[in-house]
């Protein structure tokens, strides 16, 4: 083979190892407004633990194959939760994290395929347009010991997901915030 042939092919080659590499690690995007549930949560189980002067304690119980975002929703809205926090450890099968991009106003999706410990998960409810909003970060850890973390996007629960809601007696309110894009908390909002 001529080395100018050679030469070409090798730079071709190159050109398209490099092109293969950016298309695989082009991030995906998930705008705010998609960034909701999406499933259920058949499995789901609710115990009301402790009820005391407006204040309620729930063990929410998710079960395998459930999408805990969206039994989370679920169960705010069956409970009539107006503001709450939450804690919550487990195992899922999957999850989509992610990351908030603020230049493009929206989310940088941190797919996890594969089995993850839930080894932190915090969150708080509160109404959006008179319907309860859930909000929720996540750290997962894969079994090497390595993390991901980020906003929740979703995920389904294997084996288990235990999570510990606290609802408070005085509602909350989360309003939309041209500026940044997201539905942020206002404690001054009145129902």
């Amino acid at each position: 083979m001529k080395p100018s042939l050679r030469s070409a092919l090798l730079q071709f080659t190159l050109i398209a190892f490099s092109l293969c590499a950016t298309a695989q690690s082009t991030p995906e995007y998930v705008k705010t407004a998609d960034a909701g549930p999406h499933g259920s949560a058949p499995g789901m189980k609710v115990k009301l633990l402790n009820e005391n002067g407006g204040q309620r304690d729930f063990a929410v119980i998710f079960h395998p194959g459930d999408e805990f975002f969206a039994g989370l929703t679920q169960f705010a809205e069956e409970y009539h939760v107006q503001s709450a926090h939450l804690t919550a450890v487990g195992g899922l099968h999957d999850a989509r994290l992610s990351w908030y991009d603020e230049s493009k106003k929206a989310y940088r999706v941190i797919p996890v395929d594969q089995q993850s410990e839930v080894d932190s998960l915090v969150g708080d409810i509160a109404l959006l347009n008179g319907k309860p909003s859930v909000h929720m970060h996540c750290v997962v850890s894969m079994e090497d010991g390595t993390t991901r973390g980020g906003h929740v996007l979703g995920g389904h629960v294997s084996p288990l997901l235990e999570v510990w809601v606290t609802v408070d007696s005085t509602p909350l309110l989360k309003k939309h915030d041209e500026k940044t894009g997201l539905n942020l908390m206002d404690p001054d909002a009145k129902p």
